[in-house]
């Protein structure tokens, strides 16, 4: 299980794997691959931001688990991202749109190359907690990407949504449980038994 930095973690071991398949073609350095808002892309032709997160559904994370001999732990709980990639071209106006389709046509071949994230690209609590994250393109129509770029005054540029599934965070909450040093076991008679 991860701690509270597993999604930070998360979202640094994506921007590895992309870093490692997108250059040096269609994106010529590392460095313009990052983990930042598509709003503040001054030096990146390719931004991942972290812009929902989302309990799953379908995980049974209540109760408590045994964490030492008089200790429980509450069950951890797992989270799916949903990462915005962006494309942003510093290619010449007349050569911008195709660089920027390049680049999110690629991105989109990783992704179906890597549906799991490979332990090389994990670091800290993440790794540590030894579970697979999977990474999926989201479904998303227009309306609802426009919406995500709504809030600035900043042109809509090519984007495209990634779920990232199943990051796990670990819970800090305790309780101390006591041990059983008395049983009593009491032998009754059955009614309508006579000795």
């Amino acid at each position: 299980m991860a701690d509270y930095t597993g999604f930070v973690e998360a979202g640094e071991a994506f921007v590895e794997l992309l870093r490692e398949h997108l250059t040096p073609e269609p994106i010529s350095k590392r460095e313009l691959v990052s983990l930042c808002s598509p709003h503040e892309s001054e030096n990146n032709q390719l931004t991942v931001f972290l812009y929902q997160v989302e309990e799953e559904p379908h995980s049974d994370q209540t109760g408590f688990s045994q964490y030492s001999i008089d200790m429980q732990r509450a069950n951890p709980t797992r989270y799916q991202l949903y990462m915005l990639i962006t494309a942003h071209s510093k290619a010449p106006t007349h050569l911008k749109e195709a660089d920027q389709y390049r680049m999110i046509g690629a991105v989109i071949q990783i992704l179906k190359d890597n549906p799991v994230l490979e332990k090389k690209y994990l670091n800290g609590s993440i790794l540590n907690a030894n579970e697979e994250l999977h990474l999926s393109v989201e479904r998303m129509s227009f309306d609802q990407l426009i919406k995500i770029w709504n809030n600035t005054a900043a042109p809509y540029k090519l984007s495209i949504v990634v779920k990232i599934e199943s990051v796990t965070i670990e819970s800090k909450r305790t309780r101390k449980i006591g041990r059983v040093s008395d049983v009593e076991i009491s032998v009754g008679h059955k009614p309508g038994v006579t000795s």
